[in-house]
This record gives C-alpha cells, structure tokens and sequence, in this order.
C-alpha cells in the first residue's frame, strides 16, 4: 500500500466517531419497539395495536426521510458539525418523552426523535471523505457495525426497564429509560464537538439544482431499490420476527425477543467484512453473490409450516362377497384376506423432533362391519394420507441468521459503490439510497400485515423477499450483461452514466 493509499490516524478516529455515533443513534431509534410493548403489556398506556403500530413507525419514516436533506448538509458544511448537532437535538425530544403522558405527546416526540436515523447518511459521507478509494469499502463496512444498536436495544432494554422498574414494582420507573437515552445522546454530540475534526469533499459550490442532479440517474435509484431489499426488510424483519415466532413458533416474548436478535445482530457485525469483500473482489461480486444467496435462503424460508390431509390409497374388494372378520390389521372376505394400516401417532407442530423434510403418514378408515355383503371393486377401508412439513423452529433460526449475515454484507457493497461514482456528493447519494432502505423499515410491518392477512401465511413476508431479490439480481444481470456485450463501461451512459474507465480496450476490463 502507498503512503497515499494509507488511510492516517485522523481517518481511523473520525470512523471510531463515526460508528460510535451511529450505532447510540440506531439504538435510540428503535426504542419505541421495547418501550411501548413494555407500556401496553404492563398496562401503563391504553393503546390498540393500530397506535403501537404508527409509534413504532413513525420513527422510522422521520429517520428515513431526513436522509436525504442530512447527507445535503453534510456535504456542505461537513460531518462534525451536522453529526454534533444531530445528536444535540435529538437529545431534547428523547428527554421529554421521559414527560410524556398522552399518545399524541408520545406520537410528536417519536416524530422529533426519530431523527437520529438520519444519522446514517451523515456518517457515509463524512467517513468515506476521510479515506482513500481503497479503503472506503471497509470504512464504511466496519462504520455500518452500528446497525447493531437495533440488538443492543432489543437485548439491553427489556432489561433495563425491569431494573429500572423494579421488577414492575414501581411502574413509572419506566421514566428513566428515555432520560438514559438522551445522556447518550449528548454524550455523542458533544464528543464530536471535542474530538472530530471536520472535512467536506474537494468540490466547488455548486445550487440545489446542481447538488440534487444525481437524483436524475436511474442509478441511484437502483442502489437504493438493493438498499430497500438488504436495509429496509432487515429493520421491518428485526420487529416483524417478535411476533412471527411468537405466533408460529409459541414462544415466550423474552424468547421471541432472543432468537430476533439472532438476525438483527449479525447483519450489523458482519458488514465490516462486506466491506473488505467489496474492496478486495469488487462491490458487483458481492451484490451478486449476496442476491442470489438471499433468493435461495428466502425460498427455503417462504414454505409454510402446514399440514395436508387427502384421500390416500384405500383397500377394496377383489371379488364379491361377505365381511367374515374386522380387526386391528385385517379386513376378510369369504376367507380373503385384505392387510389395513392403523392411523399412526399424529406429529403435532411443534415438537421438539427435528425434522427437515416433509414427513408422510398413511392409514385406512374402515367402510364394513361382520356380515355385509360387498360387490367386486367396493370400498372396503379409506385411505388417508397426511403430509405434514414442520418448518423447525432451530432450521428456521439458522437461515434466519445466515440472512442476517448476508444482508451485513450486502449492506456494505451497496454503499462501496456510492463514492466510486459520485465522490463528490457522498453525502447526496448516500442520502436518497439510505431514505429508500429506511423506507422499506417503515412500509415492510405494513405490507407483510397486509400480506398476512391476505394469505393467512406468515411466511408471505418471505415471499415478497423472494421475488424483491429476483427483480434486484435480474436488474443488476441486465445492466452488466448490456456493459460486458458492448465491451466498454463508457458506454454504460446510454444506460446509467457509468464513470469511464481509463483502461485501454486492448487489456481486459474488470467489471466491479
């Protein structure tokens, strides 16, 4: 590595800021997850899941659309600045939350709060600035880490508040939580106030219309889509999976909560190595490979634990004649003997028996009795059939955690491409690709509600992830495969205003 590819000192403490930052940001995010199903389950608050559901929300779409205008004003006036005040101001609504004691007063400051999601554009832009090219990928991989505070507050929270509460003893104690929250938050504004030093990207001035100019490349709007797929199903699955396993599963809460964290944890920890990945083999590769993993993970997951019951293989009569003995195993007729299967012990759900594939059982139901008189070819028992799949519960947690991983990665390689292309408004494009994920967080309980009740099928959530991931991977095949015929990414603008490469056409071309 070259003294000008070395990433210096300043660079490694401003992402130690950075990711710090995000993931006490992440964390206060998602509190109304843990607080309000603690304030309902205790009955300290009245609300109906429609209320539980926009508080839990609301924090989200503010976080998500703020995106854009912070990762703006990041590359404007830089990351200290922008990240300090953040947290200071966000800070003041989570305090007052500890006062609140109406929905509305809690809906409004959930909507001030919320902003600290926003803090993921902030730290992109103002990470990626601080190092060079070949390094940006694990800068932002290991920055992403802070993703985790999802886990954070989903483990420590439930916690907390019974210490906090005193096992329930002392219901209000609830109080102090949002009041916790806010310290940390000015713990980070003022951190970055005392320790960070700022820096913007080298580019002149330049107008709105100028700065909001990459919003016109469909480009943008592809990563963003990705983002929506990798980002925003895994904060709209990081608070759907509670109730799934709950549901599916007939787990505890406290348990639900636990195998959660399975999922959300990794898909933070592992973006670091998304990003020495996207460095190392090129941000397309990983995208490619994180797709198609994540089509065949969402495949095994979208199949349903269910139960079929069919008419099966029954028993009938040879030839005419008179029922002369009924028993346990067999049916006679006239002294033939006619073998029957007695119904076999009924596996039930949610046994604790692992089983991978779907199991079959047969068994006939008796038609005659002694002395009836049966004609060529009449039924003598039914046969009955049931398939039986169990979608068991530690598989499913297994694939759960592998997407988990796989999205920590995929996360990373989205953002790799962000400062190849436009490295002059990271900020900019980091932004609108973080608003669309962060969208997908807030639309995905929705549209997975809205799909359940349609199907009746928990695993619809899975389904749309399926398909989500099909029509990423088939975009992303399309645009490379039309780059590879023409053999030049110059001319990649007809299609998305790909940079050019300097390479001449005589040497072989990586495409990344």
């Amino acid at each position: 590595m070259t003294a000008e590819s070395a990433p210096s000192f300043k660079s490694h403490k401003i992402l130690f800021l950075s990711t710090f930052g995000f993931l006490m940001c992440f964390s206060a995010w998602m509190i109304n997850g843990v607080l309000v199903t603690y304030l309902t389950d205790n009955g300290i608050f009245q609300w109906d899941m429609m209320q539980i559901g926009w508080l839990m929300g609301v924090p989200v779409l503010t976080g998500a659309v703020c995106r854009l205008p912070m990762g703006i004003l990041t590359d404007r006036f830089g990351g200290k600045w922008v990240f300090g005040t953040l947290a200071l101001v966000c800070a003041l609504p989570m305090f007052m939350l500890s006062k609140a004691n109406s929905y509305s007063a809690f809906l409004m400051l959930s909507f001030l709060f919320g902003l600290a999601g926003s803090s993921f554009a902030v730290g992109v832009g103002f990470t990626s600035v601080w190092y060079p090219k070949n390094w940006q990928g694990r800068a932002l991989g290991i920055f992403g880490m802070g993703s985790a505070g999802a886990s954070v507050t989903t483990l420590i929270g439930p916690s907390l508040l019974n210490s906090l509460t005193h096992n329930g003893a002392d219901p209000e104690g609830w109080r102090k939580l949002p009041v916790i929250y806010s310290v940390v938050l000015l713990v980070v504004g003022v951190s970055f106030f005392a320790f960070a030093e700022n820096k913007k990207p080298e580019v002149k001035s330049k107008s709105v219309a100028e700065l909001l100019s990459p919003l016109k490349e469909i480009r943008v709007w592809r990563f963003g889509l990705y983002y929506f797929l990798l980002f925003g199903c895994f904060v709209a699955l990081s608070q759907w999976l509670v109730p799934y396993f709950v549901n599916v599963y007939h787990c505890g809460l406290v348990e639900a909560g636990l195998y959660a964290s399975c999922f959300s944890l990794p898909a933070g920890v592992f973006r670091v190595l998304g990003g020495i990945f996207s460095d190392k083999y090129g941000a397309r590769t990983v995208m490619y490979a994180v797709l198609s993993v994540t089509i065949i993970l969402s495949f095994f997951l979208l199949i349903p634990q269910m139960e079929i019951i069919s008419p099966g293989s029954g028993v009938m009569a040879v030839k005419a004649g008179t029922v002369t003995e009924v028993n346990a195993h067999e049916i006679k007729v006239d002294g033939r003997s006619y073998p029957i299967i007695q119904p076999a012990k009924i596996t039930k759900p949610y046994d604790d028996d692992i089983k991978i594939l779907p199991t079959k059982q047969s068994w006939h139901e008796l038609r005659v009795k002694v002395g009836d008189h049966v004609s060529k070819k009449q039924l003598l028992a039914q046969g009955t059939t049931r398939i039986f799949f169990q979608a068991n519960k530690w598989i499913f947690i297994a694939l759960v955690l592998l997407t988990g991983v796989c999205w920590g990665i995929g996360t990373a390689a989205v953002f790799k491409h962000i400062p190849d292309y436009f490295p002059a408004q990271i900020g900019l494009v980091g932004g609108m690709v973080g608003l669309i994920g962060g969208l997908g967080g807030f639309i995905g309980p929705i549209l997975f509600g809205y799909l359940l009740t349609f199907t009746g099928l928990w695993t619809s959530s899975w389904m749309f992830i399926f398909a989500l991931a099909i029509f990423c991977l088939i975009w992303m095949h399309l645009v490379i495969t039309k780059m590879m015929s023409r053999r030049t990414p110059d001319l990649d603008g007809q299609f998305e205003q790909m940079p050019l490469v300097t390479k001449p056409l005589s040497s072989p071309i990586k495409y990344r």
